[in-house]
């Protein structure tokens, strides 16, 4: 896909007043970009805003909100995520910023971001694979059709398990994912109840904002001096 540059990043008709990053939640940690492929298992390809393939910096406004995009895709059907990390000067990292799929099937990826305070930041993007997710469309297939429905199960408890450990300690998070794995786990309950509470809304808001990541693969750091 061919890439098209721009001199800075395009404003948008938001009347929203004030800087917002979208689900300005902690997240799981980001990853150092240097101990990560630029090209591993999931490609992030044609990343934007890029000027001069990043070698000039883009330009926005504090407050400003504007798109990051990127193309990511892995073989095969696991399911595949990813999301932005914004650096300031002074190397903090922003908040958790998830993107979406742009349009289904096409691989681009983005989310709608802004900065805020002024100075010289940098952007990257990191995508990585999703095992909750790929597990989910599994069970949704298999449990009701009564596959290897005790394995399909534990393998959920397990997922849930790992997801615990990105959890912070404080908080009711990890009773939340405890609660799954355990219900997952009880064969006293009939079995669509057990995979009904690890589908459940507070277990969906959890995994949203402290997702179980794997092969994580970053970008290349980007420039951006926002005015």
């Amino acid at each position: 896909m061919p890439a098209t540059h721009h001199s800075s990043v395009p404003s948008t008709t938001s009347t929203t007043p004030g800087p917002r990053v979208p689900r300005a939640s902690a997240g799981p940690p980001a990853a150092a970009a240097p101990d990560l492929p630029l090209i591993g298992r999931i490609p992030v390809l044609d990343v934007r805003p890029a000027v001069h393939q990043g070698r000039r910096p883009a330009k926005a406004v504090v407050g400003e909100e504007f798109e990051i995009s990127a193309t990511v895709f892995r073989e095969g059907h696991d399911a595949v995520a990813a999301n932005v990390v914004l650096t300031d000067a002074k190397g903090r990292t922003g908040p958790w910023t998830p993107m979406r799929e742009l349009a289904p099937g096409t691989d681009r990826w983005g989310a709608t971001v802004s900065l805020p305070h002024a100075g010289r930041w940098t952007f990257r993007v990191e995508a990585w694979g999703d095992p909750v997710t790929t597990w989910r469309h599994h069970a949704r297939i298999k449990i009701p059709a009564g596959i290897d429905t005790e394995l399909v199960l534990e393998e959920g408890a397990l997922l849930h398990q790992r997801a615990v450990d990105g959890v912070p300690k404080r908080g009711r998070e990890r009773k939340v994912l405890r609660a799954a794995v355990e219900a997952l786990r009880d064969t006293e309950r009939p079995v669509a109840a057990r995979l009904a509470a690890a589908l459940a809304p507070e277990v969906d808001g959890v995994l949203a904002r402290y997702p179980l990541r794997e092969l994580v693969t970053a970008s290349a750091e980007l420039p951006l001096v926002v005015e």
